[in-house]
């Protein structure tokens, strides 16, 4: 009953509810108060250096985007390495359709960035249609209900997945200005450090929150590389495997079980020395037959899903709607980002699974259709959270964030409409 009552803490759609009404909020936090928005985020808290060299500013907003989106981006890290070791990414013949799928909801948005874009001083903004935010878009397709094929579903996350990886690259290999090799050095060490620990058998997870904190976030923040990266990097450290096999845990535990039976009928509130003992023991022993990964990543969903997107939205989605805005809805940028999430991820999608279909090299899960597909390419157009994370990364210009951002904002709500109504459309498909 307790597990039931708590589902809502991982359900799609309470992340999405949250992420929509931070995203409002932020709307209207920004434009019925401007000037106390932007201070909230941007008034320094405190200052890391001393004198007029080095000096860094924290605020609320480089708290946010630095440190809570490191933390997602550690969660999206233990996702991406669960579906590598042992889900729809663990092979070659599951992941081809979905990782292609995801490769042309790449490329086309790139191109259509570029057809606009290329050859200014803007291009360098290409990232931003490429990006999928699999809250909102798993989120609708949980609207959707049992219209959705279970297939779809997995296809859908997968191909999100997929996504989240080739942002992650494309972040630290485009997205990092310049690099302090010194300070890079430091975080690999301690990469070098967790990578030892895990290939030892070191299951301690504090000692990688430790070392990830204070050696490989640090590092990688001071280095010019986006902090974020060391998130994902850190995750693929975290150890996956179970350290005993489950016929050996299930006999230990038989044994303590047994070794309780002298308290089974025992009504007291305290426990005796004994009883505490077996049941710390149980306690450790379930952690041995536990896979950490999958424990830590549990754990983190309802962090990541309902508090850090959510406090990110309200960070950066406050764009001011005035005219000097408005009037850039039709420059490149707002064409190149809003076309590329709305036109290019759905049609790049459908083109290149209809491409793999057609050569025999994959083919459609049972009980999907063609238009579930394109259903699921509108819903991977909702590319928000990261879409807006990468445009601070690729705009310097403040004009030029906002206006990417309002782009980024309506495509995605379009982009969902759409997707919602097609696949409620979409006639079931009868599994065998």
């Amino acid at each position: 009953m307790a597990g039931k009552k708590m589902a809502w803490l991982h359900s799609p759609i309470t992340g999405g509810a949250l992420l929509v009404a931070a995203t409002l909020a932020a709307l209207l936090w920004a434009n019925l108060a401007p000037e106390h928005y932007h201070h909230f985020w941007h008034a320094t808290i405190w200052q890391v250096g001393a004198g007029t060299k080095d000096v860094h500013s924290i605020n609320l907003h480089a708290i946010a985007n630095e440190f809570l989106m490191a933390i997602f981006f550690f969660f999206i890290g233990l996702e991406i390495k669960r579906e590598l070791l042992d889900g729809e990414l663990s092979s070659v013949k599951k992941a081809a359709l979905p990782v292609v799928a995801a490769l042309g909801g790449v490329i086309l948005p790139v191109v259509i960035y570029f057809a606009f874009n290329g050859g200014t001083d803007t291009a360098r903004g290409w990232g931003v249609p490429m990006a999928t935010d699999i809250a909102f878009a798993l989120g609708v397709l949980a609207l959707v209900g049992s219209r959705a094929p279970l297939a779809l579903k997995v296809f859908l996350s997968a191909l999100a997945i997929g996504d989240d990886l080739m942002a992650v690259l494309v972040i630290a290999i485009f997205y990092t200005s310049e690099i302090n090799f010194s300070e890079l050095l430091y975080g690999i060490i301690g990469l070098a450090i967790l990578g030892a620990a895990n290939r030892f058998g070191v299951r301690k997870l504090w000692i990688y929150y430790v070392a990830g904190l204070g050696i490989v976030w640090m590092g990688f923040l001071a280095s010019g590389v986006h902090a974020t990266i060391a998130g994902v990097a850190v995750a693929f450290t975290v150890p996956s495997r179970r350290g005993m096999a489950m016929n050996d845990y299930l006999e230990k535990l038989k044994h303590l079980m047994h070794s309780l039976e002298a308290d089974r009928h025992d009504k007291a509130d305290v426990l005796s020395k004994h009883a505490i003992k077996t049941l710390r023991k149980i306690k450790h022993l379930s952690y041995e037959a536990s896979n950490p990964l999958q424990l830590k990543e549990k754990a983190l969903h309802p962090i990541a899903t309902l508090f850090i997107v959510p406090v990110f939205a309200l960070g950066n989605a406050g764009i001011p709607i005035n005219q000097e805005i408005m009037s850039q809805l039709l420059s490149p940028i707002a064409l190149g980002v809003g076309l590329g999430l709305l036109v290019g991820k759905p049609l790049g999608i459908y083109l290149f699974t209809r491409a793999l279909v057609a050569l025999g090299i994959g083919a459609l899960p049972e009980g999907i259709t063609w238009r579930h597909i394109i259903g699921a390419g509108f819903l991977a157009g909702m590319g928000f959270t990261m879409s807006i994370f990468i445009t601070d990364l690729a705009f310097i210009a403040e004009v030029n964030q906002l206006t990417s951002k309002m782009a980024v904002l309506i495509a995605s709500v379009i982009s969902g409409v759409i997707g919602y109504i097609l696949l409620t459309q979409t006639p079931k498909v009868t599994e065998k």
